[in-house]
Formats: structure tokens, C-alpha cells, sequence
């Protein structure tokens, strides 16, 4: 079971990860207005 726990929100924007996504440590962030991926490393 992939798992996606949200780890901050803050106006309208929600931070989470999935647990089996990918080795590199990154966050989600979706809002109103779409998604988007960051790598926390490069």
C-alpha cells in the first residue's frame, strides 16, 4: 500500500510525500491552483 501522509498545511497548500515513490527525499505540494514535485537534495 502506497501511503501519501501530509506533513504541513498552510493556506490552501497541502505538503505531503507517498511512502514508496522513490528513494531521493522530495515533497508534494498541492493547492487550488495544481501540484508540484521538489527534491529536497540534488
Amino acid at each position: 500500500m502506497n501511503m501519501s501522509p501530509t506533513v504541513f498545511c498552510e493556506q490552501g497548500f497541502r505538503f505531503f510525500f507517498f511512502s514508496r515513490e522513490e528513494s531521493r527525499m522530495h515533497v508534494h505540494i498541492l493547492s487550488g491552483d495544481g501540484e508540484a514535485k521538489y527534491w529536497l537534495e540534488p
